[in-house]
């Protein structure tokens, strides 16, 4: 049998003892049925007919059809007492987005094609498009060092012109490019950038004292990691972050926000040979590192093996990002639903074939 409890809760279990009376009730139903019918066919030899000429052999079902629905509306009823929950879906208004978008020279790998750059600009664009339009999008460029490309618009043209503007560079800043992105989610966050990235000036007061503009640091409270449903982070890369500040410690100032991390693997673990320059390396997926990144935030973890699966990844990006995926809901309602439509339809096929309700 399944195990109800995986999937559906109750606040007040102990009323469930009222199921019990479900099954009761459907046996003094039936002799009260049966008690009936005896006393119809009493002193006839011969097989009763209904008045629509059905015989009781012929018309069974009729008779049994209202009774399932009369079982399945207290069965429900009975549920709706106490009070279950489950978890569900539900929609959740994403407000801001940002796309922190690898642009090193491993981006020029042909594992993707025509390559990864363009295969992830294709991919961008689709995913822009496809959200709604209330929602935010701002675009950071990742390499050796970490810009904002494009701060968070509603103006579609604008991000896809931003997209078109993206030059690769030497060296890959992980670290960086999702501190800029945080920072720019959260730009009254109290995180100094410019520290962390480039460590303390002389002069500046020491940690705990002042903090981006924030007067004490030390009255921040973290939150639930994966809380803040109104603005995320999408990280497209191949995991490989070679400078810039340590990324874990990034992820977990976005951790402590509540701010999830979508990552998105480019290319395969085994790697492809690049050459340029006159110089020749080896790029490869690091799919363990991306993993830790979504894992960290309560994001996703999503592997592009070409442009299609990339393109088919944004648009399940759009979905988790639309729906809160996790959120236990009391869902009382919908049974008290089902019991009361469950009850109109006895009745009604009662009414509608013997001329009384039960």
């Amino acid at each position: 049998m399944p195990d109800l409890s995986a999937w559906l809760t109750f606040q007040w279990p102990r009323m469930l003892w009222l199921l019990l009376l479900v099954p009761l009730l459907a046996v003094a139903y039936n002799r009260l049925d049966r008690r009936r019918r005896a006393a119809a066919s009493a002193g006839s030899m011969l097989e009763p007919v209904d008045a629509d000429g059905t015989s009781p052999t012929a018309g069974r079902w009729r008779e049994r059809t209202p009774r399932l629905f009369w079982i399945a509306a207290m069965t429900a009823l009975g549920l709706a007492i106490a009070r279950p929950q489950a978890i569900v879906p539900l929609p959740t208004r994403m407000e801001t987005v940002i796309l922190a978008m690898d642009v090193s020279g491993s981006m020029r790998a042909t594992d993707l094609k025509p390559n990864r750059i363009a295969a992830a600009q294709d991919a961008a664009k689709a995913f822009i498009a496809d959200q709604p339009a209330h929602v935010k999008i701002g675009i950071v460029a990742v390499a050796g060092t970490a810009a904002l490309a494009q701060a968070p618009t509603r103006n579609r043209e604008e991000l896809g012109q931003a997209l078109e503007r993206i030059q690769l560079q030497r060296g890959t800043a992980i670290g960086s490019g999702l501190l800029i992105s945080l920072v720019t989610l959260l730009p009254h966050s109290g995180i100094n950038a410019d520290e962390i990235i480039n460590g303390p000036r002389p002069g500046d007061p020491p940690p705990g004292k002042a903090l981006g503009g924030q007067k004490n640091a030390d009255a921040f409270e973290p939150v639930e990691p994966g809380s803040n449903r109104q603005a995320a982070i999408v990280l497209l890369s191949d995991g490989q972050s070679n400078t810039g500040p340590e990324v874990m410690k990034v992820v977990q100032l976005a951790a402590e926000r509540g701010v999830r991390i979508f990552t998105v693997g480019m290319g395969t673990p085994e790697g492809i040979t690049l050459s340029a320059e006159g110089w020749s390396m080896r790029v490869r997926l690091d799919e363990p590192a991306l993993k830790k990144i979504a894992e960290a935030t309560e994001g996703e973890y999503f592997r592009a093996a070409d442009a299609k699966d990339l393109s088919e990844i944004y648009r399940g990006l759009s979905r988790s990002l639309t729906f809160d995926r996790a959120t236990l809901t009391e869902v009382t309602a919908l049974f008290v639903a089902i019991g009361a439509l469950s009850m109109t339809i006895a009745a009604g096929l009662s009414m509608l074939w013997f001329g009384r309700i039960l």
